[in-house]
């Protein structure tokens, strides 16, 4: 569903991913792992349409992405960003909105229905700033906003970012649970960990290039792997 190749992406003079090639299947869980500053959040937002590759191609059910962000977000992939970057001073409700902003079917209200079903704290909080949630909360709401984009395939950029290890795992729950209804799942996750078991194929990233590939569960069991991301000595 999702190709990447030979992307390089800079920042000024930083050359932030350096010819990175990856792929995802339609409804596959994939995850890229790595440290802070590999480059895994340049990927994510390149992919969104808000920085622009050096060189590289990039296919999206074998046509090329679009260039501009609104575009990406119509063709049907969608981004729940760092740090969740909701409408802080919108409603709960407004934020849905906003989501669907480029909607203009008869079926926004049918899938506002289907994220209560996942999310019912939502509902319950729809006249509420969306600055005053918890931060368990605004995960949940980021990722209904992007739902209600009526997405293909969804890009999760840190999710488990600032959150408590229970909500974490409610989280992850989540992920699973949305592949399960026919989504597909680009994680990028500091928290290796967590990514590896929910995957079903998962991308080491240092420092801009890929590392390591396999399925979730064989990066998981891999020593190195476990040293350099889950904190165990050799």
């Amino acid at each position: 569903m999702l190709r990447v190749t030979d992307l390089q992406v800079h920042y000024g003079k930083i050359h932030a991913v350096r010819k990175t090639t990856f792929s995802v299947a339609r409804g596959e869980i994939v995850s890229i792992v790595g440290a802070n500053g590999a480059g895994k959040s340049t990927i994510m937002w390149t992919l969104a349409g808000v920085l622009k590759p050096t060189s590289g191609e990039i296919l999206f059910d074998g046509k090329p992405l679009p260039g501009k962000p609104h575009e990406i977000v119509r063709s049907g992939l969608a981004l729940v960003p760092e740090r969740r970057r909701l409408f802080a001073d919108l409603t709960v409700q407004e934020n849905l909105v906003m989501g669907a902003y480029l909607r203009h079917d008869k079926a926004i209200e049918a899938d506002l229905e289907k994220n209560f079903a996942l999310f019912p704290i939502l509902e319950q909080r729809l006249k509420q700033y969306a600055g005053t949630l918890s931060g368990g909360e605004q995960q949940m709401l980021a990722i209904a906003r992007a739902m209600m984009s009526a997405p293909r395939m969804i890009l999760f950029d840190e999710p488990s970012l600032g959150l408590a290890p229970i909500v974490v795992d409610t989280l992850m729950e989540t992920i699973q649970q949305l592949r399960a209804g026919g989504m597909t799942v680009l994680l990028v996750e500091q928290n290796a960990g967590r990514a590896l078991e929910i995957s079903d194929r998962a991308y080491v990233l240092e420092v801009g290039h890929i590392t390591k590939e396999g399925p979730g569960k064989d990066l998981l069991d891999d020593p190195e792997v476990r040293r350099a991301y889950l904190g165990e000595l050799a």
